[in-house]
């Protein structure tokens, strides 16, 4: 279903469109009425930004959409309101709603401001006491109209209401053995229906949601959901159709009737179109255009307006509007909720995620790299503290194929040697924590051990004696960045071979492919989650 609303060029204006990624500087959003092709966008979930609309309107908000209380913000017909377009109270907007003649709360805006005088319609069945309103006939000029041409079609001819609901008056009366089944929209025609209930002096059976709708528009006692209490049913348009028709007419002679300016043809001959329209017929709008001399015209459904509406439009030239340096401000200003955005919520944290790292990370044990490291992640944290419960939510869900280690947390291994505990991590490589992280590349590689599962357990392979030893050597060498000779001098006083050392390296990087790219702080995990635990085993993706 298509959306007829608009956003209004150089304000913070929009009538009828509720796509807010679509028109980021909008701030006062304007309902005209309740028909669903007018609120398409406009859920349960709309915030921060108000919406303006007539009392009826704003009950049915809140009766349909669920819309919250706080965002609704209800204005009387016939009265100018005053509402701010910035944030210091230096440009306000005066609006004044009137009555459009289309369906309950259905109004028109005339928005006057910085910019000139804007009408917007909204879909309107014009009638001459609309241009006695008090603020259309106070010399006001319209600067630019926004017209309901649903029926803009020169060669169209549509009765008036009244006319119409006489045509249906007709019908009922030349068929008094049948019930009456009348296919109207879930809101509109109410009219239609009260006048044909009182001048057959039956009831109007009803759905019980179309009855909740009637309650809340506080309509004359004439209505019932009480099955055959009544001659006349209210049903939607939609389920008036052959098989329907057939059924009606097992338990008594029905007659179905759609009031409706679309150019439909009976399919069978019980179903009566009559032209009963709460748009404006093409001459209405040509009287109506004329009456008010506007400066433009813009279209409300479509682009294109008939040659004879634009001929009686003025041809001298529009004044630009100089939008007010508050107002652009005011435009530019994020709502409250987006003050603080955070890319993985708003832009979806999955899809950002990286490529998962595999093999083991380390974190350096040098004090101003692990300083820097922390200091990232309280920035990061303080730009996004929104979405962290959103980010630890995710992490238990997202699968990576690595093991984190804290150095600062001393890891002994299983003194039984029955098994390897999740939490063991060979000794070479919490040894090899003490090297700086520019020595950690291929040629700088201490001794460490082999993998016993690459993904969640390591072996211990060296005696906890040789690597308190060798631990001693590296602690006392590490200020002085020791290169991969000191490194083989020192394992070979432990009792371990060159050949040894080399082999354990290239075993390690057979199985883990790093560089200094892979120990690039990357924001992955949340700090609380890295606080909390020392040593976190994580599944691959593919597992």
């Amino acid at each position: 279903m298509s959306a007829n609303g608009k956003v209004i060029p150089h304000t913070p204006l929009v009538v009828d469109f509720w796509h807010v990624r679509k028109c980021p500087g909008s701030r006062l959003f304007f309902l005209t009425h309740m028909h669903s092709d007018h609120t398409v966008g406009l859920t349960s979930t709309w915030s921060n930004r108000p919406i303006y609309c007539s009392p009826i309107t704003a009950s049915l908000l809140r009766l349909r959409l669920q819309v919250k209380e706080k965002w609704i913000h209800p204005l009387e017909l016939g009265e100018p309101h005053l509402l701010p377009l910035d944030d210091i109270g230096k440009e306000k907007l005066t609006v004044t709603l009137i009555d459009a003649n289309h369906c309950p709360g259905a109004v028109m805006f005339l928005f006057e401001g910085y910019f000139g005088s804007i009408l917007y319609t909204g879909d309107f069945r014009f009638s001459p006491v609309m241009l006695r309103e008090p603020c259309l006939q106070t010399n006001t000029t319209i600067d630019i109209l926004y017209l309901d041409n649903t029926n803009c079609d020169p060669n169209r001819i549509l009765p008036s209401r009244q006319k119409a609901t006489q045509q249906i008056k007709e019908i009922i009366r030349s068929h008094p053995d049948h019930s009456i089944v009348i296919g109207v929209y879930a809101l509109g025609k109410e009219t239609l229906l009260v006048e044909l209930a009182m001048e057959f002096k039956t009831w109007v059976e009803v759905s019980v949601e179309r009855m909740e709708t009637i309650m809340a528009l506080e309509l004359p006692d004439v209505f019932t959901t009480e099955p055959g209490a009544g001659r006349i049913r209210a049903v939607e348009q939609s389920r008036i159709c052959s098989s329907a028709l057939l059924e009606w007419n097992k338990g008594q002679p029905t007659l179905a009737i759609i009031p409706t300016s679309r150019p439909l043809v009976s399919f069978h001959p019980n179903v009566h179109v009559v032209p009963y329209s709460d748009h404006s017929s093409y001459q209405e709008l040509d009287d109506f255009v004329s009456a008010l001399k506007p400066y433009s015209v813009v279209p409300i459904v479509g682009r294109c307006l008939p040659g004879g509406l634009s001929a009686l439009l003025p041809h001298n030239k529009r004044r630009e509007i100089h939008i007010p340096e508050s107002v652009q401000l005011y435009m530019l200003r994020q709502p409250e909720r987006q003050l603080r955005p955070s890319a993985y919520v708003g832009l979806g944290y999955r899809n950002l995620r990286p490529v998962a790292p595999r093999g083991v990370v380390f974190d350096s044990p040098v004090e101003e790299f692990r300083k820097s490291y922390v200091d990232a992640w309280e920035a990061e944290s303080e730009e996004q503290d929104e979405s962290e419960e959103v980010m630890d939510t995710e992490s238990s869900e997202t699968d990576y194929d690595c093991i984190l280690i804290d150095p600062s947390i001393k890891l002994t291994p299983n003194r039984d040697g029955e098994g390897t505990d999740d939490r063991m991590v060979s000794e070479e490589l919490t040894m090899m924590e003490s090297v700086q992280l520019g020595q950690i590349n291929k040629s700088g590689f201490g001794p460490v051990g082999t993998l016993a599962n690459s993904k969640s357990r390591l072996k211990t392979t060296t005696t906890r004696q040789q690597f308190e030893h060798f631990q001693s050597n590296i602690s006392a060498t590490s200020e002085h960045s020791p290169d991969r000779a000191s490194i083989t001098s020192s394992s070979s006083s432990t009792g371990l071979s060159r050949q040894s050392v080399e082999a354990h390296e290239n075993n390690l990087l057979k199985r883990v492919l790093m560089s200094e790219n892979d120990f690039k702080p990357r924001g992955l995990l949340s700090r609380e989650f890295v606080r909390k635990f020392t040593l976190s085993p994580l599944k691959s993706a593919s597992d």
